[in-house]
């Protein structure tokens, strides 16, 4: 608009928002950007006093004039009256004529030079200024003004004479409507962060209360530092609105208050003692003023959150507690639920009920599949046991077994410290070790497991709690150095389980076996496990998404990616079905799926699924999903990846899988910017806080190979290769590992081939079989390695199929969008003087566009929507179909060779032919255009 106006075409803005949305921060820079562009800028206020001063935003406006503007008004005697010593405009005449002169003398001086008119807070404004708004909206158009009102959107209660004057002038085309709505949570946040704020959780809990408005989020975020939950300025300001109301009104908000957010009609009714007609027009009112606004077919909710709570602290303590008590009395004789009363029986001191409807509250939280609220109502019970004399009999539970079950739903939502905390404060038995073993495992305290699983499996009797314990014994003896031990506990628990009808012991002592199968190489019998362990529900759900894990990390690991993600989907839908996705293994099921994913080269998936991972993250569970993502965002080169970095810092000391992914890809990371030295340290770092078997620790170990080979430093190499190979020989305590899957071995491969370069010898045979091995289907590594195949192919003089592996790896970085594989791919082809176009001979052209240009025509490629696959290039041959075939169903290089009695190599030249022929980048996709085609 301000163009426009620059240009001589006028308009007229219409700025709302609720109090404190950000309109006067939007007029202030507006404001400073027209004076940048040669503006006159008038503001001008209206204030809370109806028509006592009439046109008082115009007159506070012109005092500002200057220059030229200043000399047009004293032009206008008028308009002078308006200004300090002029003659009182309320003690004049305001015939029409009057104000007919008034408003001519207005429009005159604005035509003088380009001028912004901003007359702020319009819901305050006088009549005088509505008709002065009106007229000027309908009289501008070729002078050099832009004129903006705001007004407060809040304020507007159902017959405020602004409602009219606005419906008018929106039907104007000079007048354009703008209402500021409020920010999100990333918006929130990234405003907190700009104010100063460091604590991500009292950040986490500003923005929730704050609810998207930044003038709240900045006072609650003040007062937080000041150990308070709201500051007097911001209770001022939402009270202001309240007190124009009539008694009535008053007191039924605040009934309102103390029901909460939002309120029962009927309810909300019977508390306030008025008849039908009086309840009625206090609602009007209170609506209209816009304080509540209609729920549902028969409730009302608070405008904001913060509103009710300033009404709420504002009652006296008498009131309070006398009106919890009165609600409580309602919802009783209304069959009310358990939640609700044990709120208003608590804040109406009737402690022994308020304990009854807690633990029932839990209850049916627990059933509905909310372990967190779960929690909350279990340890509000807690809390008051010490003060009921009877509590174990208005409970109907005893004190160790509610502590138990909130322990339990604690460890269920994320919060496995708190269960612990909760845990250890009680006197031990049999069931709260097994429960103490079982979460001390998923925080990898093995002997603190152990120790209370030991303690478990003695006191525990025959039946389902021995079974419990048997089956935690077994879990958490797992990777330690008596795993021999593992496979016997497991059966017993298994047999113990079977005969005493304990589905959940069953299905853990399962999910056992199968990871024991895995790890000595028998995958048929893991998934044979896997599949018993997951058929049905075993009635505690942490243990059902334990199993769905497992099944879906099995697959993942022997490189059936199509399984997984079917596994790990079905997982997912569990964890957010039943509240769980802030659990262990709802994490872990999250974190994979995003795996899945990204090494099938679904990078677009993958990228949404990492935005949904908080960079700001503020709790373990938090951070670990956050360092998840960097897989995808540093492969793209994507600029989050320092923030995020810089915020997962703080959680790496305290927890080895966060501190092994943080600082794995921040080395990579460090790689991709010619940071070698800083990347081996990274590196190292990851590596020192893993178990010298953890499988991890070879991609680690071939990342730092990759770092040394950098530096042209050979010295440490044979140390990080040791480091690499231990994992794939040694597996946990005394046990030999069997082969590792297929992303292990091909890792172990790349570190081999790091090792030689390290060295100083590009060896051709390593990372052809580095190639090979990633072929299973992880599209963006079988790239990186062909970058790496194509440098030696070069170093041995052989450039024709230099070039082939340099352009497969370029089209495959170009499809995904791997920025920095792209660029270190355009050097290489650079220095090599390779081409571009598909031949099988180089030529001595230079690379005619970078990689971006490359992602871009083959992105243009995969859109076009009817490109049947064999238009591409040369049919499939005979052999290519046959392989194909297989490939659809999902098998790798080893079984198709051994299917179509051939070697793997040139099972591998085969499906990189495909690729290239059907113009895909993965296995999967592959697949789908051989479905869709019909080419099976």
């Amino acid at each position: 608009m301000l163009d426009d106006a620059a240009a001589g075409q006028a308009g007229v803005a219409l700025l709302g928002g609720d109090a404190g949305i950000g309109k006067t921060r939007m007029i202030a820079e507006l404001a400073e950007r027209a004076a940048s562009a040669g503006f006159a800028v008038l503001i001008g206020q209206c204030a809370e006093l109806g028509d006592v001063l009439p046109y008082l935003p115009l007159a506070d406006a012109l005092r500002s004039a200057r220059g030229e503007l200043r000399a047009a008004l004293d032009a206008r005697p008028v308009l002078g009256r308006l200004l300090p010593g002029g003659t009182d405009p309320g003690m004049e005449s305001t015939s029409g004529l009057t104000q007919q002169q008034l408003f001519g003398s207005v429009l005159g001086f604005l035509s003088a030079q380009p001028v912004l008119l901003v007359l702020e807070d319009l819901h305050w404004a006088d009549q005088s200024t509505r008709d002065l708004l009106v007229f000027l909206s309908r009289m501008l158009q070729t002078e050099r003004v832009c004129l903006v009102g705001t007004y407060r959107t809040d304020d507007l209660h159902r017959r405020h004479p602004l409602r009219r004057v606005l419906a008018e002038l929106n039907r104007l085309p000079s007048v354009t409507s703008v209402e500021l709505g409020p920010l999100d949570r990333h918006e929130m946040t990234d405003y907190l962060a700009a104010l100063g704020g460091t604590d991500p959780r009292v950040m986490g809990e500003v923005v929730d209360r704050a609810e998207g408005n930044p003038f709240y989020a900045e006072e609650l975020l003040e007062a937080a530092s000041e150990g308070s939950s709201m500051t007097d300025g911001l209770a001022g300001l939402l009270l202001s609105r309240t007190e124009l109301l009539s008694d009535p009104a008053q007191q039924v908000l605040r009934g309102a208050a103390v029901a909460g957010r939002r309120a029962d009609h009927d309810l909300l009714q019977r508390a306030s003692g008025l008849d039908d007609l009086a309840f009625e027009e206090a609602m009007r009112e209170i609506v209209s003023r816009g304080l509540l606004q209609p729920d549902g077919d028969y409730g009302y909710a608070f405008r904001h959150a913060l509103l009710q709570e300033a009404v709420y602290n504002d009652l006296l303590p008498g009131e309070r507690t006398r009106m919890h008590g009165e609600f409580a009395r309602l919802l009783t004789a209304r069959g009310g639920s358990a939640a609700e009363l044990a709120h208003h029986y608590l804040a109406g001191h009737d402690l022994p009920e308020a304990l009854a409807a807690s633990v029932e509250a839990g209850r049916r939280a627990e059933r509905l599949g909310a372990p967190a609220e779960a929690h909350r109502h279990f340890d509000r019970a807690l809390g008051l046991w010490d003060r009921v004399p009877d509590a174990e009999d208005r409970a109907g539970i005893d004190h160790a077994s509610l502590a138990v079950r909130s322990a339990t739903t604690a460890a269920d939502s994320g919060d496995n410290h708190r269960a612990i905390s909760q845990l250890r404060r009680l006197p031990p038995s049999a069931e709260i070790n097994e429960r103490l073993s079982y979460i001390l495992t998923d925080l990898d305290d093995e002997q603190g497991a152990i120790a209370a699983a030991h303690a478990a499996v003695e006191a525990a009797p025959d039946g389902p709690l021995l079974a419990r314990a048997l089956a935690t014994y077994a879990r958490s003896l797992q990777w330690s150095e008596r795993h021999d031990e593992v496979e016997a506990m497991a059966a017993r628990a298994l047999e113990t389980a079977r005969a005493s009808d304990a589905a959940d012991a069953e299905t853990s002592a399962l999910i056992t076996l199968a990871a024991l199968a895995a790890l000595a190489d028998d995958i048929p019998r893991a998934k044979e496990l896997l599949a018993c362990a997951t058929a049905e529900s075993s009635g505690n759900l942490a243990v059902d998404l334990r199993a769905i894990f497992t099944q879906a990390r099995v697959q993942y690991e022997n490189g059936d990616l199509a399984e997984a993600a079917v596994s790990a989907d079905r997982g997912l839908r569990l964890a957010y079905d039943s509240g769980l996705k802030w659990s262990t293994f709802g994490t872990d099921l999250r974190f994979l799926r995003l795996l899945v994913h990204y090494v099938a080269g679904e990078w677009e998936a993958a990228e949404k699924v990492a935005s949904g991972f908080a960079v700001r993250v503020g709790t373990p569970a938090e951070a670990l999903l956050s360092s998840f993502a960097l897989f995808v965002e540093v492969a793209r080169g994507l600029p989050v990846v320092e923030e995020r970095l810089s915020w997962l810092e703080p959680f790496c000391p305290g927890d080895p899988l966060v501190n092994a992914m943080t600082r794995g890809l921040a080395a990579e990371h460090a790689l991709w910017q010619g940071e070698a030295e800083a990347a081996l340290e990274h590196a190292r770092a990851a590596i020192e806080g893993l178990p010298v078997n953890d499988p991890a620790a070879i991609r680690l170990s071939s990342t730092a190979l990759w770092a040394l080979a950098d530096l042209g430093r050979p010295g440490e190499a044979d140390a990080f290769l040791e480091r690499a190979r231990t994992p794939a020989a040694i597996g946990p305590g005394s046990v030999r590992r069997g082969p590792l899957g297929p992303e292990g071995l091909a890792w172990l491969a790349r570190a081999e081939a790091e090792w030689h370069r390290a060295h100083g010898r590009l060896d051709v045979a390593a990372w052809r079989a580095v190639v090979e091995a990633f072929d299973f289907g992880f599209v963006y590594e079988v790239a990186r390695s062909r970058h790496r195949l194509a440098e030696a192919l070069l170093a041995a003089g052989d450039r024709a199929e230099a070039q082939q592996e340099w352009r497969l790896a370029v089209e495959a970085a170009a499809s995904l969008r791997a920025e920095p594989l792209g660029a270190a791919l355009a050097e290489l082809g650079r220095r090599a003087r390779f081409s571009s176009a598909p031949s099988s001979t180089a030529t001595e052209e230079p690379v005619p566009a970078s990689a971006r240009q490359a992602s871009a025509r083959s992105a243009a490629a995969r859109s076009a929507p009817g490109r049947a696959a064999l238009g591409r290039a040369a049919p499939l041959t005979a052999r290519e179909r046959e392989v194909l075939a297989l490939v659809a169903e999902g098998l790798p290089n080893r079984e198709i060779g051994e299917r179509l009695f051939i070697a793997q190599k040139t099972v591998s030249v085969h499906v990189s032919n495909i690729l290239s022929k059907l113009g895909v980048a993965s296995r999967t996709q592959a697949a789908a255009v051989a479905h869709r085609d019909d080419l099976l």
